[in-house]
C-alpha cells in the first residue's frame, strides 16, 4: 500500500478519485463529496462523451471499445495530475494498469463498494446505459463483477454503499477525508 505521507503533493491537495462497479454510484456521491469540499467534479465518462459527441454506447458502436479505453486512460492520466479535483472513473477503467498506476501514485483512491445482491436491483435502470452488459446473461454479468473486485481492491480507502444514501456516503467520505487530512498534515 502506499504511503500517503512520502507523496510528492500535499494529503489535502490530492485530487480524489472514486472507483467502484458500474452504477455504484460513482457520479452522484462524487457530485456530492465536490460539492461539501468546494472542489470541482469530474465524471470521465461525461468527459469522453463530450469530447465524441456521443453517449458510450454509441462510442463502443462506432469506434470500438479499444478506442474509448484508449481515450479514456489518456483522460484519466491527464486528470489524475490535477490538484484538488473529485474524480469518479468508469467501472471498467480501473482495469488497465497504467489507470491504476495513475491514480494511486498520484491521488487518494476511495473504492464504492456493493454486494451482488444490492447491485442486481439496479440493473434494470443500467442495462440500456452500459455497453459492456448489454450481450452479457445475468450469470456472465455476476462473473464481471466479482471478476473486478480484486482489481479495486487496490485502493486506499473503501466504503460499503450497502443500506446507505448518496448523501450518507458522501458524508462518511467527507468526514474521513477531513480526519485523515488532520492525521497526515496537521495543522
Amino acid at each position: 500500500m502506499l504511503n500517503l505521507i512520502t507523496r510528492a503533493v500535499p494529503v489535502r491537495q490530492q485530487s480524489i478519485v472514486l472507483i467502484g462497479f458500474m452504477g455504484v454510484g460513482k457520479t452522484t456521491i462524487g457530485e456530492l463529496v465536490a460539492k461539501k469540499l468546494y472542489r470541482s467534479f469530474i465524471d470521465i465518462d461525461q468527459e469522453i462523451e463530450k469530447h465524441f459527441g456521443m453517449s458510450t454506447t454509441e462510442i463502443f458502436k462506432v469506434h470500438g471499445e479499444e478506442v474509448f479505453r484508449e481515450y479514456e486512460r489518456k483522460k484519466i492520466q491527464a486528470s489524475c495530475e490535477l490538484r484538488l479535483k473529485i474524480i469518479s472513473i468508469g467501472g471498467g477503467a480501473f482495469m488497465q494498469q497504467e489507470v491504476r498506476e495513475a491514480c494511486l501514485n498520484n491521488c487518494t483512491v476511495i473504492y464504492l463498494d456493493v454486494s451482488w445482491e444490492q447491485w442486481k436491483e439496479r440493473l434494470d435502470i443500467l442495462i440500456d446505459s452500459r455497453p459492456i452488459l448489454q450481450s452479457r446473461n445475468i450469470d456472465e454479468i455476476e462473473t464481471l463483477f466479482h471478476d473486478r473486485q480484486g482489481v479495486y481492491a487496490l485502493n486506499h480507502s473503501k466504503l460499503s454503499v450497502d443500506d446507505r444514501s448518496a448523501e450518507e456516503v458522501a458524508d462518511h467520505i467527507v468526514d474521513s477525508l477531513k480526519t485523515a487530512w488532520d492525521l497526515y498534515e496537521p495543522h
